[in-house]
């Protein structure tokens, strides 16, 4: 079974500059990739990169906030709504540059009650439309307390609801497994559950966020039932490769896909 793998440059192949990290996951063989924060980046040299690989970029974030100040998004932030609306007209038309197909609008860290809720619900309508016109989507994430403390969004339950305010079909839900798995388990039901809003599927080991080689969660199992449910998208390898530094690339970590079923994301 071909598993269709995305590259994160968020955390994979960081040791080069993005463009150049989008042609070592070429080589490596990933058909995809995705990123984080790419703002700082020409996008001018990042389409250079794509066109050069005939790779497609799935999606990017919007921006923290203030990360010296403890922010880490601001969607569902009542007195930041401004800022929020600023961060996802960034994020659309740099996306939209590159014929991203999704900005994964980050919530932010507030406690959750009546105002945050509708906060993030109306500023989910206004980037769902935005992206709309862009012929793209919107992703939204939970996220496990210990990688991200304080997170609006916690469980999946709680992001299918969120969604469902907005009452747009672009507005879905970033199904990462490595979070669903610590906060929650039960992660193929959960995932069968609520596949109608999922839009993008990443993975890493569980519980140290390595290579999936190893862990809580046996992903040449896992990957292949999600497709057999009905997924037909990505598969975002989002995970901290656990020897990457100058002397050990990223690509020495791969070593993992020689060994099980999860070789077909790279085609080999």
């Amino acid at each position: 079974m071909m598993i269709p793998c995305s590259a994160n440059l968020g955390y994979l192949f960081t040791e080069y500059s993005l463009p150049d990290a989008i042609r070592e996951s070429a080589k490596a063989g990933f058909k995809a990739v995705e990123c984080h924060f790419p703002y700082e980046v020409p996008v001018e040299e990042v389409r250079q990169s794509l066109a050069e690989t005939n790779l497609p970029m799935l999606g990017l974030n919007t921006i923290r906030g203030n990360v010296n100040r403890g922010d880490n998004g601001l969607a569902a932030l009542p007195k930041r709504i401004r800022e929020a609306k600023e961060a996802i007209d960034q994020a659309i038309a740099y996306g939209a540059m590159l014929g991203a197909r999704h900005v994964h609008v980050m919530a932010g860290r507030t406690p959750v009650s009546g105002e945050s809720e509708q906060c993030f619900v109306e500023n989910l309508i206004y980037a769902g439309k935005a992206a709309g016109r862009e012929n793209m989507s919107i992703l939204i994430e939970p996220m496990n307390p210990r990688n991200a403390p304080n997170y609006f969004l916690r469980t999946v339950e709680q992001a299918s609801e969120l969604a469902g305010k907005t009452q747009l079909d672009n507005v879905k839900i970033m199904f990462d497994c490595y979070h669903v798995q610590i906060n929650q388990g039960d992660v193929l039901k959960r995932f069968e559950r609520h596949l109608p809003l999922i839009g993008h599927v990443q993975f890493a080991s569980v519980p140290d966020r390595g290579e999936p080689d190893r862990g809580e969660l046996d992903y040449s199992w896992l990957l292949p039932q999600f497709m057999k449910l009905g997924y037909t998208g990505f598969f975002g390898a989002e995970y901290r490769p656990r020897s990457q530094n100058a002397d050990h690339p990223t690509s020495e970590g791969l070593e993992w896909l020689k060994k099980n079923s999860i070789k077909s994301c790279l085609g080999k």
